[in-house]
């Protein structure tokens, strides 16, 4: 090793000499000439001590950054995650320390792992449990409810804990969550899950299910989520499962996820005031829910079942609302109510006299529909715009999610005429509503409205396709001064060309001047 004043040295080991040793030294120097001491004395070696400003921290990961090739340590410790999540319980091999660079992942070695646990579960109900295994320390870190249960005051010491109302699945997602600090949902045990965070006060995850939720959220499943949001005391969930229902309400009450709801959900749904839904189709899917139920409770689902089941919520069907024709082939012939109760409802159809009903007999408000307006003016002359079986398409976003209902269409500059409109929408090219129907138009600027089937969801901040192919009068009104951005209320739309529009459509002008959607 070469001493501390070499110049060309590569590694520098330097030695603090002590208090002490630096006096003893200089006592023995002062006996002795200075100058002749002082060449034969090895040389001193001080420790260097750089100052240098407050820092933060370092930790582990930024210490150690984890880049590595594919095949490092970092997939082995991914091997053993995984095996633990498919529950082999794998003991780590000896050297599983050194493959993990931070707390986290050594922590997520632990999830599932029978090392060290001190704890075990039997989750699942019986005839379905799985013995999970835990480490009371990183539970009661991640949850007060743990916390409570290994060191509260009234702990108990126990070795294995059974939870029958948790499914495995969801308390695994749930252990993922404290030990690895990954959420990992899936749409099949999302609200189990939910559940499991809720029971036991993981705020971070059961915001993470919601979120899920919300965003899956859909005409098909928002009957069975309002039923669950009420039981989890989700209100932002309850209001966005009552925004699709309401939009979408003959779709939703049409799901096979309708006939799963509690007495409860299907009141306040039958009760709701802007279902936007034909009063026969609240009847026929009030049937299809007493059938479900009758077998829930072991009942044979004849008509007079049914009428036991729904009880007093059968009142709450609007049936002196529905059309005529529908409630003569439908509700009448149904079974379901009685002689008395069919004869009052047609004399209150067609009798000056109206007798009193236990039935609600003022229809729905359902919803009001807002029109979005993109042109600021119309024109028409006499070779401007024509429909020769073309396309005119404009494409546009939302910032809130909204439901259209269909298109504000312009009609015939020459005077009375009828059109035949195929309506499509679609996002990334996929269709999601399509309608083929007629209007008439009088010759009037006005716009005519179109309508889809079912009103469509579109999600906020993504580009939508509305296309429409016209068959009628070939010279028409068209919008001119388009806008690229139009504030409807609280909704902000904005608007793009499209490539699909082949007949002249584009921001500036043409066809489909109007949006009509709830929101």
């Amino acid at each position: 090793m070469v001493d501390a004043r070499g110049k060309n040295m590569k590694c520098l080991t330097f030695f603090l000499m002590l208090p002490e040793t630096v006096k003893n030294r200089s006592k023995k120097s002062s006996k002795k000439g200075n100058s002749s001491t002082n060449s034969k004395l090895p040389p001193v070696c001080y420790e260097i001590i750089t100052l240098k400003t407050k820092k933060k921290k370092k930790m582990a990961a930024e210490i150690f950054p984890n880049k590595k090739p594919a095949n490092s340590n970092s997939n082995s410790v991914q091997q053993y995650h995984q095996q633990n999540l498919n529950n082999n319980n794998t003991i780590p091999s000896p050297h599983w320390r050194g493959l993990c660079a931070t707390i986290r992942e050594r922590n997520a070695v632990m999830f599932n792992n029978d090392l060290m646990a001190d704890v075990h579960f039997v989750v699942g109900p019986p005839g379905g449990t799985q013995r999970i295994p835990g480490h009371k320390y990183v539970l009661a870190v991640g949850s007060s409810v743990f916390h409570a249960m290994f060191y509260g005051e009234l702990a108990e010491d126990k070795d294995e804990i059974r939870i029958p109302d948790v499914e495995p699945a969801a308390f695994l997602a749930m252990l993922k969550y404290l030990y690895c600090d990954e959420i990992d949902l899936a749409a099949d045990t999302v609200l189990a899950t939910l559940y499991a965070a809720k029971k036991y006060i993981v705020p971070h995850l059961a915001r993470a299910c919601v979120n899920f939720l919300e965003t899956s959220l859909s005409a098909k499943n928002a009957c069975v989520l309002l039923s669950q949001s009420c039981l989890f005391e989700e209100p932002d969930l309850t209001q966005r499962c009552w925004e699709v229902i309401e939009a979408q309400a003959e779709l939703a009450l049409k799901s096979e996820g309708f006939c799963d709801i509690d007495i409860q959900t299907f009141e306040s749904i039958l009760n709701r005031e802007t279902l936007n839904a034909k009063e026969i189709v609240v009847f026929e899917a009030a049937l299809s829910w007493a059938e479900a139920e009758c077998h829930r409770q072991g009942l044979t689902p004849t008509t007079e079942n049914k009428r036991k089941v729904l009880g007093k919520a059968l009142y709450l069907i609007r049936i002196p609302t529905m059309a005529l024709d529908d409630f003569a082939n439908g509700a009448a012939q149904s079974g379901v109510l009685t002689l008395n109760e069919t004869n009052d409802i047609f004399l209150w159809y067609t009798a000056v006299k109206k007798p009193d009903l236990q039935f609600v007999s003022n229809p729905r408000k359902g919803l009001v529909p807002q029109r979005c307006h993109r042109f600021q003016s119309c024109a028409y002359r006499s070779n401007q715009w024509r429909y020769r079986g073309r396309c005119d398409s404009i494409q546009f976003a939302v910032d809130k999610r909204v439901f259209i209902a269909g298109f504000g269409l312009y009609g015939s500059s020459c005077g009375s005429a009828e059109y035949s409109a195929k309506i499509e929408l679609k996002r990334q090219g996929v269709i999601l509503g399509q309608n083929l129907s007629k209007y008439f138009s009088d010759g009037a600027s006005n716009t005519f409205p179109v309508w889809f089937e079912y009103p469509v969801q579109i999600e906020p901040d993504t580009f939508y396709t509305a296309s429409v192919v016209l068959d009628g009068n070939e010279l028409s009104y068209f919008g001119q001064e388009g806008m690229t951005e139009v504030q409807c209320g609280k909704v902000t739309v904005q608007f793009q060309c499209s490539s699909d529009s082949t007949n002249g459509t584009g921001v500036q002008g043409g066809q489909i001047p109007e949006l009509i959607f709830y929101a």
